[in-house]
């Protein structure tokens, strides 16, 4: 191991997990890719808003953002006549809109109509087609490490993720921190004592056994969801450090984080979804500062599973959906704009009258990236994404 290496490592050393590390070899590439997957899908239609839409208000009758209107902090930030950005992005996102830094493609996704987390995200991690059977020892990035020329990849994850499988061995650094209730067993167990003599103490003692049950069953459905992955807030405070070992050390890299399952009172231009951009908003504005110069020479694509029902449920949520809007930022980024293909919205179309439907194929779309970033010939495009169409939408 380099002494690079170690001073490099030495902020996160409590958290490294199993992995190797190594010099860089010769010929190495200066850009570097960075996958941000948001675990739980992301409400995309409350984040890239659709704001010329009265079909989206409608639809949305308690959670729906506000069109532009500048008397009014809590509308859309305008990005475009047809679209609009969540206001929790303003002070993080927005800058990198004006620079020209970023750009969005909605309607974009994958061909998995299962609505299941786990599935999808497989779906996405393995970048195989959907029709006929499954490698898992195969990840998409996996296989771009083995077609660059002297890339550094690194996982931001507890546990290898599974687009890393397969190949060379691949670092990872584990950036989660585990919750836990507000009241823990001891301070429940105090409380509990000063009312063991009166009649509220058989109350007590229910209440704190109902809130554990509750705290296990919410939690476990979240992290099942999330699958280990790092909070908003953890990334916002752990942003900084990816990008330190990014401008130093690694080129090629990913990190998920979850908290996106958004089925009861998600909130419009306030309340829960709206705390969640904003910690993501400033780890990536974060993240973007701590590389400096070298963000010119950085893109990250940020991605989800799939989108949520466009339709806001009986709870003040959003339900499993299908097509999503993905991210595209990075110093040398032509954005400024939405990008790719795109529909009028109505019922019409709606995919199975209910979500985005999937005009923009994330294999095509990532495919087009990393062919134009890295200059890879359709030999080695169709190695990362075998029987994919590579497209180019001349985001770099």
């Amino acid at each position: 191991m380099r002494r690079r290496d170690l001073l490099a490592l030495s902020a996160a050393a409590p958290l490294i997990s199993v992995g190797r590390l190594y010099a860089a070899p010769a010929g190495q590439t200066r850009t570097r890719l960075l996958v941000v997957f948001l675990r739980g899908a992301y409400d995309a239609a409350n984040v890239v808003i659709p704001v010329s839409s009265d079909f989206y208000r409608q639809s949305r009758p308690t959670i729906a953002i506000p069109a532009p209107d500048p008397a009014n902090p809590n509308s859309a930030l305008p990005l475009t006549a047809d679209w609009g950005l969540h206001p929790a992005l303003k002070d993080s996102i927005l800058p990198l809109w004006v620079k020209g830094q970023i750009a969005f493609v909605p309607f974009a996704g994958t061909d998995d109509m299962t609505r299941s987390h786990f599935e999808t995200q497989d779906t996405i991690e393995l970048g195989q087609p959907v029709q006929g059977s499954r490698n898992y020892g195969s990840g998409f990035m996996s296989r771009l490490d083995g077609v660059l020329n002297g890339a550094r990849p690194i996982a931001f994850t507890d546990q290898l993720p599974l687009t890393f499988r397969g190949g060379a061995q691949i670092p990872n650094i584990g950036l989660n921190a585990v919750g836990k209730p507000g009241v823990d067993a001891r301070q429940a167990g105090l409380i509990g004592s000063m009312y063991k003599d009166e009649t509220l103490g058989a109350s007590v003692k229910q209440g704190f056994t109902v809130r554990d049950q509750v705290y296990r069953t919410i939690a476990a459905e979240t992290n099942a969801a999330n699958r280990g992955a790092i909070s908003p807030k953890g990334f916002e405070l752990s942003a900084r450090r990816i990008g330190r070992l990014m401008r130093s050390d690694y080129s090629l890299g990913f990190v998920d984080v979850g908290g996106w399952d958004t089925h009861v009172n998600q909130g419009g231009a306030t309340g829960y979804l709206a705390g969640r951009l904003n910690e993501l908003g400033r780890g990536l504005a974060g993240l973007a500062d701590e590389l400096g110069p070298v963000w010119d020479d950085t893109v990250v694509v940020v991605v989800s599973e799939f989108g949520r029902t466009f339709h806001e449920n009986g709870d003040r949520g959003t339900d499993h959906g299908h097509g999503s809007v993905y991210w595209v930022l990075g110093g040398g980024v032509r954005g400024g704009r939405i990008a790719g293909e795109q529909v009028t919205l109505s019922p019409a179309s709606l995919n199975q009258n209910r979500d985005y439907p999937v005009l923009t194929d994330y294999r095509a779309l990532i495919g087009g990236l990393i062919g134009r970033t890295y200059g890879l010939d359709a030999r080695r495009l169709q190695t990362v994404f075998p029987a994919a169409q590579p497209l180019d939408l001349g985001l770099v």
